[in-house]
């Protein structure tokens, strides 16, 4: 949802940046949630790690998209 609300703020470069941030702390967040299910048997291992995997590209795109705003906001 963070993703969706910061692509609406493409012109604002400000707002974008810090909506792609909210976005990387929420996926990290999730990531941490994994673990904790995977530790309480929660989650298959093969799953957790699929999906560690997933967020790790998630989080690596947002952090690019961070660190190069100009690429993605509105002129």
């Amino acid at each position: 949802m963070l993703l969706k609300e910061a692509w609406r703020k493409r012109r604002y470069k400000a707002a974008f940046v810090a909506k792609l941030n909210d976005a990387e702390s929420e996926a990290c967040e999730t990531q941490v949630w994994l673990e904790f299910a995977l530790k309480c048997s929660y989650v298959e291992e093969e799953l957790a790690h699929r999906l560690e995997r997933k967020y790790d590209h998630i989080i690596g795109q947002l952090v690019l998209m961070i660190s190069e705003p100009e690429k993605w906001v509105i002129p």
